[in-house]
């Protein structure tokens, strides 16, 4: 199963330190039904692109809870076995948790298959949505605007080689 673990810069520094993702369970998204009954569609890549997408906001959640961590998304695709990948049926009912799986250990680097980063020209919407966070979690409009201002930067892809340049 393809699964999109949510990082920071520095959570990625430390997987790439340890040559592990973990320790597990870890949190991850991945193709459930619950997200193919959400996202309505059979194409297996747009599925994969809407577990991506949660990903990225998972990891702004992450440097929204980190200060000091650089102001940049980052999501390491992992290809692992589905008897480590559990989804919890409930989670379809909470918008919020769809496509959320827990891995249950941890995952080496060579199961890797892609990191995705967000690209220096979104620095500044992803830092102003990470401080809007909170508020838009409470109802904030203008913030939930912020917010989403972030989701309009794709990810680049990097190869897990290229893993050392961007953490350098």
């Amino acid at each position: 199963m393809r699964a999109y673990v949510p990082l920071t810069i520095s959570g990625l520094a430390t997987a790439q330190g340890a040559g592990e993702l973990g320790p597990g369970p870890l949190t991850a998204y991945a193709v459930t039904p619950g997200l193919r009954e959400w996202y309505v569609s059979d194409d297996i890549e747009e599925l994969e692109y809407a577990a991506l997408s949660r990903a990225a906001a998972a990891s702004l959640r992450l440097l929204a809870g980190d200060p000091g961590s650089a102001r940049r998304r980052v999501v390491v695709a992992v290809d692992v076995p589905d008897t480590l990948v559990s989804a919890d049926p409930d989670s379809a009912l909470d918008a919020s948790s769809l496509g959320e799986v827990k891995i249950a250990s941890a995952v080496a680097l060579t199961r890797a298959a892609a990191v995705h980063v967000d690209a220096e020209d979104a620095l500044a919407d992803v830092t102003a949505a990470a401080d809007a966070l909170g508020a838009a979690d409470h109802g904030d409009d203008d913030a939930q605007f912020v917010v989403d201002g972030a989701e309009d930067h794709e990810l680049l892809w990097f190869g897990v080689q290229e893993i050392p340049n961007l953490i350098a």
